[in-house]
């Protein structure tokens, strides 16, 4: 089994981004599935198209992508993507697309056929905070979401995919008080347990990681 699993390039000012810091830590082997990282750029279209290119290569059985979320304090697996770019910022090559759909032949949303809830569990059990997501923004983690699951849907119906968001860690945060962080170690624990939950459970658990509003 393979899983292909990226991370982005720093954005927004930043210098660092956790989420490829994070995946390049992982091992080379997780649950005896081997694991191919992919760093990939901050940048609408651009994104998506280096996944496609690897995907292409690979042949990979699972692909998770990962993204920074400042102001979270948890290992967030995504429920779903959603059709739009709506840029609160601009990319990494200046594009800021404002209520753009990704697909114009897409589906409106596609949600994540990993096992989002036993990856929650996973990290739980090892002392990890963790839990279900269900947004993924609208910036260039969803439309790199988006883009995954749209690959899934209409070329490569076998590949199980989704989105990982993680916090930011404690360099980023010195001028940015009462921010929550995660050490970069406990980051890539994390994500360890997501792609072992993900490559040991076919179907997902049955488990509360619901929210009211």
């Amino acid at each position: 089994m393979k899983v292909l699993i990226t991370g982005f390039d720093p954005f927004g000012g930043e210098s660092i981004n956790p989420a490829w810091e994070s995946v390049k830590l992982l091992p080379k082997e997780i649950a005896r599935a081997e694991i191919i990282k992919l760093e990939i750029p901050t940048v609408f279209g651009k994104s998506i198209m280096a996944i496609e290119k690897a995907v292409e290569e690979h042949k990979p059985d699972i692909v998770i992508a990962v993204g920074q979320a400042g102001g979270r304090f948890l290992i967030t697996p995504e429920r779903v993507a959603i059709n739009v770019d709506d840029a609160r910022i601009e990319d990494n090559e200046g594009n800021q697309p404002i209520d753009k759909v990704i697909y114009e032949k897409g589906a409106n949303a596609y949600f994540s056929n990993l096992p989002i809830k036993a990856m929650v569990r996973e990290c739980i059990k090892i002392g990890l905070p963790a839990a279900v997501s269900n947004t993924a923004g609208t910036f260039v983690c969803n439309h790199v979401m988006y883009g995954i699951m749209h690959l899934i849907n209409t070329r490569y119906p076998k590949i199980r995919g989704g989105f990982i968001h993680v916090p930011y860690i404690p360099s980023q945060v010195i001028l940015k008080p009462n921010t929550p962080c995660m050490s970069i170690v406990d980051i890539a624990l994390s994500l360890e347990c997501c792609i072992r939950a993900a490559v040991e459970n076919k179907e997902d658990i049955s488990d509360i990681g619901g929210t009211i509003c």
